[in-house]
């Protein structure tokens, strides 16, 4: 959506605001640098850089009432598009609610960029592929000949006492030229101007999706600014990323299988680690989808393995294996080091890449480059003073204060200037009795930028930047850009702690005409992916599930519209017949969902708890069935096959969780205020999930996981059917009572119109069954769902024709077609009707099985111990 340009560009007013607003951040807020750093916005003369000067017009020509509405835009945006992230403690646990429900906050985007000129790009790009070099030779080096230690330039305590050097992964080997595979470096620019290494991410470097996602959305609300700059496009770097997984398999792989392994959706970067697979076009697994066999690594899919070449590892070195890594671990897979150490698969980045994180070789690393290239780093980095050496343990001792303090054996950074008196001497004490395990660096410098993030238009604020490699044949491949961020206010930015991020924009070089992909980033042409059928059982689950709580939702939201209808319509006419619908409708509500309602008690006093009752199972997520728990349970299950998921699925689900979710329990004291939510959320989730239905119909290929879907809906809306029958048509009451609570039952499933235009005047059991029950043409019948199952299971990759869900959908289908509608209108003396009652008893009861088998079936992991090694090894246990 564009923005339109109000004024003609006002710059000398933008300065003037920028201007202010860096002098109110340097006296009111203590992030660093913020007025002595390098700005990257106007020059020592005060006047907008040349790479800025698009987007300072556009700042002038949008005025701050321009910039509020880009802000509401890009949030929308991110909303839309799905993009989260999980915040975590200083443990790196995910931070839950007060019930200990994991809730994915939205992702913080600036909506300005950061802009970046050619030549500061090119001298970026030449010191970041000279780093990713340098830090590849030292990997090769550490876990190989070794001979920075044996030399003496690198102290082997450094590399011994931390945690990411890993000693299984000595001696396994990545096939190519490199052993870094994928490198993440934090960059920002210091006062003089220069650029400087904070940190180097070589474990599991994160936030490449995030950069990626940022593009898109940034793109979308600035298109005419975008166009007027025309960035570097950052997309080619997620070619390049592909083609050098696939490059990366065992030469043994003829047509290489590629997942990316991921913590799961509790990860804080779960989007991240999901967004990138869709866009590599790799399946995202986790450690449940993977298993070792015959000394291979293999992916589960509908009871079958299928051979996985290379990995893209997101879970840290130490949890990928609990036999020979950390026995705690559920995040790996068992037997997968040896795997490693045999060559059959290759997993990136490879094991043990965590020690180049590590404060104590970020001392040496000068020394290294000189001694394994042959060269000075173009990149520095913040000096940083080792306490193993006694000159520099006198420094780092005298200047607690003004260091970041870091140990060489793990944990988190101390910052210097956040520490009491007392403080400094109790960690003085601790270097003192083991000053090797001790580095300090100089706190890093942090350049300002303009940024819209914070109201009250463009503002200034502490910038960083996190920018990515990837290994090719020839070098490293960098992403054009990367992930910028805003840093937090005060000490938390030393630790490079962020409050948003920051989508970069490289200009392009004015010889350049048009953006070229080098060769060496080309994908040769490929054939048909052989994961395009593969679904674990675990990726099933979450689709079949989707399936339900959708279904689940959408009945939900329709019985809840029609029970408040009623509700207002009869509450002050309890003479009335049709008044009786009221506590029909709630006890159905108790009985589908399994709680109480209130339904069956006093008239009065379920008419004074109705709009409690209806508010909590809309607005409760803790309640059981309620509207907010489908919707929220069918947002985790979405986000858990993410990548299984088009874009528009996001847009879908963004809005009914608005809607939704984060409401109080209780509601408003405003009964108009309260029942006006209530009315606007029904038709929102309604709305939302029959356009989810439509996505899954026009945007989802027909796979088996589309299928696995298909069969959570029909058989949900089988359950829902018969439930809600159950409860509203098995009991014989006055005439106007029937019709009223049936004309709501046809209401609540989607069958009013043309029960009407059948039965015109009319109200009969028989003819209610007639349609919702036997008419194989209703979308909304028992007997369709049973079709569209038969159909789904045939559909099934290994479907017999006689596997246990087959033959009881078929016993169902058969029974209910003996059924003749008219014997369903039998009462007996008791007033119930006897045959409807055992008839959707005996289905729902049936349904229930159902799912359990397919679950059993289909969606559950074998328990049976197998051998991890081939028929060799098994011979050699005893």
């Amino acid at each position: 959506m564009a923005l339109p340009a109000a004024n003609p560009p006002d710059i000398d007013n933008v300065l003037t605001r920028y201007r202010t607003a860096r002098s109110q951040q340097a006296l009111f807020d203590v992030r660093p640098g913020a007025s002595t750093g390098y700005d990257e916005f106007v020059d020592a003369a005060g006047n907008v850089r040349p790479a800025w000067q698009e987007l300072a017009e556009c700042v002038g020509e949008r005025g701050s009432g321009g910039l509020a509405q880009l802000r509401s835009i890009v949030r929308s945006l991110v909303d839309n598009d799905g993009i989260t992230y999980i915040e975590v403690d200083r443990h790196g646990d995910a931070i839950t609610n007060g019930n200990g429900t994991l809730e994915p906050g939205p992702w913080h985007l600036d909506a300005l960029p950061l802009v970046l000129s050619a030549s500061d790009w090119d001298t970026l790009e030449s010191g970041l592929v000279q780093r990713s070099r340098l830090l590849d030779a030292v990997l090769a080096d550490l876990y190989g000949p070794r001979h920075a230690v044996t030399s003496g330039v690198l102290p082997p305590q450094l590399l011994f006492a931390h945690p990411g050097y890993v000693r299984a992964a000595r001696g396994i080997v990545l096939p190519g030229r490199h052993q870094l595979f994928l490198h993440g470096c934090d960059i920002s620019r210091a006062a003089d101007g220069g650029f400087r290494v904070n940190a180097d991410w070589t474990q599991a470097p994160s936030g490449a999706g995030y950069a990626l996602a940022d593009r898109r959305v940034v793109a979308h609300a600035i298109p005419d600014l975008y166009e007027r700059i025309g960035p570097r496009p950052a997309s080619p770097w997620a070619q390049a990323l592909r083609l050098a997984l696939i490059d990366a398999a065992p030469e043994s792989a003829e047509e290489p299988v590629v997942v990316v392994l991921s913590p799961g959706i509790h990860s804080e970067t779960a989007f991240d680690q999901a967004y990138l697979a869709s866009v590599l076009g790799f399946p995202l697994v986790e450690s449940a989808d993977l298993v070792v066999r015959d000394g291979k690594l293999w992916m589960r899919s509908m009871g079958t393995l299928k051979r996985v070449d290379v990995v893209l590892r997101r879970v840290d070195s130490e949890y990928v294996d609990p036999l020979d890594l950390r026995a705690d671990s559920r995040l790996g897979v068992v037997g997968l080091v040896e795997v490693l150490r045999r060559g059959a698969v290759t997993v990136v980045n490879t094991l043990g890449s965590g020690i180049l994180e590590s404060p104590g070789l970020l001392r040496f690393l000068p020394e290294l480059a000189e001694r394994l290239l042959g060269e000075t780093p173009l990149l520095q980095t913040a000096p940083v003073y080792w306490g193993g050496i006694n000159t520099e343990r006198s420094h780092l001792l005298t200047n607690l204060s003004s260091l970041l303090i870091r140990p060489v054996t793990g944990g988190e950074p101390i910052v210097g200037p956040g520490l009491s008196s007392a403080q400094r001497k109790e960690l003085g004490a601790r270097i003192e009795a083991t000053p090797w395990q001790w580095v300090g660096q100089e706190l890093p410098r942090f350049s300002s930028a303009p940024t819209d993030y914070y109201p009250g238009g463009m503002s200034s604020a502490s910038v960083g930047m996190r920018l990515f490699t990837v290994s090719q044949r020839g070098g490293y491949a960098p992403m054009i850009g990367g992930l910028g961020y805003l840093l937090a206010p005060g000490n938390a930015a030393y630790r490079l702690n962020t409050v948003a991020a920051k989508d970069i924009w490289v200009r392009t070089p004015t010889r350049v005409t048009a953006e070229r992909i080098p060769s060496a980033v080309e994908l040769p042409a490929m054939t048909s992916s052989p994961t395009r059928a593969i679904s674990s059982p675990r990726v099933l689950s979450d689709l079949f599930w989707m399936g339900r709580y959708s279904e689940r939702a959408e009945n939900m939201a329709r019985l809840l519209t029609v029970t408040r209808e009623r509700y207002h319509e009869y509450r002050y006419r309890r003479e009335m017949e049709g008044s009786e619908c009221v506590p029909v409708l709630l006890t159905a509500l108790g009985q589908i969902t399994g709680t109480n309602t209130g339904a069956g008690g006093d008239y009065a006093e379920m008419v004074a708890t109705a709009q409690t009752t209806l508010w909590s199972l809309t607005a409760d997520r803790h309640r059981p069935g309620s509207l907010a728990q489908s919707v929220e349970r069918l947002s985790l299950a979405a986000r858990a096959v993410r990548d299984q998921m088009s874009n528009d699925t996001w847009m879908v689900l963004a809005a009914v969780e608005r809607a939704v979710l984060h409401r109080a329990s209780d509601p408003p004291e405003s009964q108009a205020e309260g029942d006006a939510f209530l009315a606007s959320t029904n038709n929102l989730t309604l709305a939302g999930m029959l356009a989810l239905s439509g996505v899954a119909a026009e945007s989802m290929v027909q796979d088996v996981g589309w299928t696995m879907m298909d069969i959570g809906k029909r058989i949900e809306r089988g359950l829902g059917l018969t439930a809600l029958l159950r409860a509203t048509m098995t009991t014989v009451r006055s005439a106007g009572a029937e019709q009223t609570i049936t004309e709501s039952a046809l209401m609540a499933c989607e069958s009013s119109v043309i029960y009407r235009r059948r039965n015109p005047g009319t109200v009969s059991v028989a003819a209610v069954a007639e349609l919702v029950l036997f008419d194989a043409e209703n979308p909304r019948s028992l007997v369709y769902q049973l079709e569209r199952l038969r159909t789904d299971l045939k559909a099934l990759p290994g479907s017999s024709g006689s596997s246990r869900p087959e033959r009881l959908v078929e016993e169902i289908a058969t029974r209910l077609r003996r059924l003749d509608p008219a014997d369903l209108e039998d009462v007996t003396p008791e007033g119930t009707r006897a045959v409807l009652t055992k008839l959707l008893d005996g289905m729902h009861r049936d349904l229930r099985e159902l799912s359990g088998l397919i679950t059993t079936t289909h969606l559950s992991l074998r328990g049976v111990m197998q051998p991890l090694w081939g028929p060799d090894e098994r011979r050699l246990v005893p």
